[in-house]
């Protein structure tokens, strides 16, 4: 059972909680249980640290103050994961991944080639 905490008390809820135990606060969309409902603290909104807005995609008529939403996306947590995407992408990464994925053709080709160099030293 994973736990998150409450945006509006703070204390640790079941992530599949609907409504906080504590506060009463709604914590997923009404009527999507499945979906995070993101609200924003006191004297701040959503929109201003939001990838929607920052590119001009949202189309929320709460925009630019809204202070719940379920669409709402981080853009340092995005450019986050970006990044983590970009480096796991990179060329030292793909060999490291083909190694791991190969390890059995690669111990194999070893074992191959120290039989062909024994061979050839007892000649």
């Amino acid at each position: 059972m994973a736990n998150i905490s409450c945006p509006h008390c703070h204390q640790q809820v079941d992530s599949q909680a609907l409504v906080c135990p504590y506060c009463r606060t709604t914590l997923k969309a009404y009527g999507h249980p499945g979906i995070t409902l993101h609200r924003a603290g006191k004297n701040t909104y959503l929109c201003d640290t939001c990838t929607y807005h920052a590119d001009d995609t949202c189309t929320f008529p709460k925009r630019p103050y809204a202070k719940d939403c379920t669409l709402y996306q981080n853009i340092d947590e995005r450019n986050a994961q970006l990044e983590e995407q970009r480096t796991a992408n990179s060329f030292g990464a793909s060999i490291k991944n083909w190694i791991k994925r190969n390890q059995s053709l690669i111990l194999l080709l070893g074992l191959l080639l120290i039989c062909l160099f024994i061979a050839l030293s007892t000649n």
